[in-house]
């Protein structure tokens, strides 16, 4: 191996990451392949170093007066030749020329150092992405395929850019893309297969709406507020609880911004989807409360060591609070990880009349039972 190729190797390491070390060690294997295809039988006696910058193959034979196997084996007078004074019982190192290799063993060495670079440069996307792991990224639509609906996202620039899928499941429904449309997505997960990294990413994913509020709430980014938890219906509906630990920072104001402008540009960016953000509370009665927003709660009665509770409202509210087909409930109970009863007052008081009831029946049996034994 000349300077020219230990340059290259350099150069390949500059652009694209591939360390010289790897590439060092898969021509080697390159090397011993192509040694290997022109002489069969033994060949764990061949290694290949590097002197003085350059690549070299030798075999260790050992030196005999009569020899039986050429494979491991020198006579005295050849291995004087390499090595004077050596003798029978010596071990050489006998240097084989890479220009010796057949036509056949060199394809074979040159396929071996192609799959090695193919293979670190996988290794390099894996690796570079895969540190981007529930991250939002912004690519750009390079396909859509007309019968799955299934789409390619280019993301990254120069040689760190890479494909990855969006599939029809992770797009919310309604929006329209184009090729060559400019996107905001969030890495669900990264992973290898047999064509390298593959990289899944979603528009429908709760982080999502995460990362678009850290990028437009600093206080988020820098952990003055923090979000405790999201419950989204994508295109429709979300819910977010956010808290400090800063009684001087109101967390709710801040993530709305002066205006609106803040949850506004996360809105845009969602194409109108619907935000409630809401203040979080280690008090669960208090935390479910605000969770129902925009509905008022009179009550909540939460039932220790169960994560159920009942929740009383107004009359008037009673449909507010469960929301169009049931939305704004069944987000607060995935918000709050409590299964949510909701009553109207009314049917509230009701129910405790009834229960009241059903609690006095005992009490008045066992009288009847005294008196009766008196």
């Amino acid at each position: 191996m000349n300077a020219e190729i230990m340059g290259a190797l350099e150069q390949l390491e500059k652009e694209k990451g591939i360390p010289k070390e790897y590439m060092l060690d898969k021509i080697t294997q390159a090397l011993l392949a192509a040694y290997k295809k022109d002489n069969t039988g033994y060949t764990d006696n061949v290694s290949v170093r590097i002197i003085d910058g350059e690549m070299k193959i030798f075999v260790e034979k050992e030196v005999v007066e009569d020899v039986q196997f050429p494979a491991t084996e020198i006579s005295v007078s050849d291995a004087q030749a390499l090595s004077p004074g050596a003798v029978d019982g010596d071990v050489v190192n006998v240097e084989i020329k890479a220009k010796q290799f057949g036509r056949i063993a060199a394809q074979t060495a040159k396929g071996v150092i192609i799959q090695g670079i193919r293979e670190a440069e996988r290794e390099v996307v894996y690796g570079k992405f895969n540190s981007k792991s529930r991250e939002m990224l912004t690519g750009t639509v390079l396909r859509i395929e007309p019968g799955t609906g299934d789409m390619v996202i280019r993301i990254g620039t120069g040689s760190d850019k890479t494909d990855a899928l969006l599939s029809r499941s992770e797009q919310v429904e309604g929006e329209v893309y184009v090729e060559g449309q400019t996107i905001r997505v969030y890495v669900v997960d990264v992973y290898k297969s047999n064509h390298g990294a593959q990289i899944k990413v979603s528009r429908t994913h709760p982080g999502l709406v995460k990362r678009l509020f850290e990028l437009e709430v600093p206080e988020i980014a820098d952990g003055t507020v923090e979000v405790k938890s999201i419950a989204r219906e994508a295109g429709s509906r979300t819910k977010l609880a956010v808290w400090s630990s800063n009684p001087d920072v109101d967390p709710v104001g801040t993530c709305v911004g002066p205006r609106g402008g803040r949850v506004g540009a996360v809105v845009n960016e969602l194409n109108g989807e619907k935000m409630d953000i809401i203040k979080y509370s280690e008090d669960p009665a208090a935390f479910i409360a605000s969770a129902l927003s925009p509905a008022d709660v009179l009550e909540v009665t939460t039932f220790p060591g169960t994560k159920n509770c009942r929740v009383v409202v107004p009359d008037d509210q009673l449909s507010l609070a469960i929301g169009k087909e049931g939305q704004n409930a069944r987000l607060a109970a995935r918000l709050t990880g409590y299964k949510i009863d909701i009553k109207s007052k009314t049917a509230a008081a009701e129910l405790a009349a009834l229960e009241a009831e059903e609690a006095e029946e005992p009490a008045e049996e066992e009288e009847f039972f005294q008196s009766e034994e008196d």
